[in-house]
């Protein structure tokens, strides 16, 4: 135990027997196995349900990186004992990239401007020719996910090293990768969300879509180090060291990204809808039609006034039970979200829900908690030695 952290007197080794890589390994397998099945008896469904997905999951371990990173550059002590959860989620983005490669081979079913003729009858789609081309979106993927790899790999491997070598220079240079991390984040996450998601209609822009993608992500981030750590307490780990305090800190959050997740997306919608240009109110249009409609106006009330409501009070932001079903509920409407961003270009009349959605996204999420846990599991589940652990522990709620 550092010396610095007297006070720290929980474990903070994960016990074998909560050790769950192998259990989500063989989930995610199972779940890519019957995909597969899925890609032979219905391709074009299956890469829209694996796109849906894998922005699903990748969305997670992006927004946990741009956490840390605010974290590191603003000198925060608050999360410290939470700092190895997000840790954990990005540690291992570089074997998470060889899952785009699926999307990839689907180019030529995801994304109409793939196709040579339809873009030679349509003078705007010619227009975008110079950034939408095959080769060019694959040198750009390579890209996004070599920085977020970099990236979270060094985040990761820094803050164990700390805790192995007492050494307080590491936070210094912690700082040193976050600080141009976050604006290299910023342009990737900006142009990844053009690549993967908006040129799936590709006359349909908005400046504002990144931000968008940013806050439903890091609105979804909260709840998921929510449930972990009550999943934690309830296997008796880390109860006094992640506290009430830390609960009502994630609950605050959890409730200011969620105005602000709302600020943002009714933000598009107004400017496009005051604008009212058909290349840009047509995206809106297929949403806001048919059983697609009610899609809408379920993100609407689950995803902002629902949580609004209920975490509005300051008591609430701590109070376990509340916050633990309030995650859940975003947590599913984020996939749900993505999949409204995702489907109405597959299925542009009304809702439908495929069964392989649910392999997919067993398949992938049991391989993303492999991953998190294989990385997890090896290293102590608290930063022991970090300069800011003895304030983090010692941080009282106060009624």
């Amino acid at each position: 135990m550092a010396s610095n952290s007297p006070k720290l007197t929980d474990s903070v080794q994960l016990p074998s027997n909560l050790d769950a890589t192998k259990t989500f390994y063989g989930i995610g397998a199972a779940g890519l196995i019957a995909s597969g099945v899925g890609l032979f008896l219905n391709s074009e469904q299956f890469f829209f349900s694996y796109l849906t997905s894998f922005t699903f999951f990748t969305s997670i371990a992006l927004a946990s990186m741009i956490l840390l990173m605010v974290h590191h550059i603003t000198k925060s002590s608050w999360g410290t004992v939470l700092r190895r959860i997000p840790e954990s989620f990005i540690s291992k983005f570089w074997i998470w990239a060889l899952f785009f490669i699926p999307i990839i081979l689907g180019m030529s079913t995801l994304y109409t401007w793939t196709d040579p003729a339809y873009v030679a009858e349509d003078p705007i789609m010619l227009g975008k020719v110079p950034y939408l081309n095959e080769p060019f979106f694959i040198i750009r993927q390579l890209i996004y996910f070599g920085i977020w790899g970099y990236l979270g790999y060094k985040l990761h491997k820094v803050s164990v090293e700390m805790d192995k070598t007492n050494d307080w220079g590491l936070v210094v240079l912690l700082r040193k990768l976050s600080a141009p991390g976050i604006l290299l984040f910023s342009l990737t996450l900006a142009f990844a969300s053009f690549d993967w998601l908006m040129s799936l209609d590709a006359h349909w822009f908005s400046t504002m879509f990144p931000v968008y993608l940013f806050a439903m992500s890091f609105q979804a981030i909260f709840p998921i180090m929510i449930l972990i750590t009550f999943w934690l307490h309830n296997k008796g780990m880390l109860k006094n060291t992640i506290t009430q305090s830390h609960i009502f800190d994630m609950g605050a959050w959890f409730f200011g990204f969620t105005v602000f997740y709302a600020y943002i997306a009714f933000s598009q919608f107004l400017l496009q809808y005051y604008a009212n240009i058909p290349e840009e109110t047509l995206w809106f249009y297929f949403r806001l039609e048919g059983s697609w409609a009610y899609i809408t106006y379920t993100l609407l009330i689950g995803r902002f006034v629902i949580p609004f409501v209920l975490l509005l009070g300051r008591d609430r932001k701590h109070n376990k039970t509340l916050l633990k079903y309030t995650s859940i509920l975003i947590i599913v409407l984020h996939f749900l979200e993505i999949h409204w961003i995702v489907m109405p270009v597959l299925h542009d009349v009304n809702f439908a829900f495929s069964w392989l959605d649910i392999t997919t996204l067993v398949g992938l999420g049991g391989i993303f908690m492999g991953l998190f846990f294989s990385t997890f599991k090896k290293n102590n589940i608290v930063p022991t030695s970090h300069p800011t652990l003895a304030d983090s522990l010692t941080k009282q709620y106060h009624q």
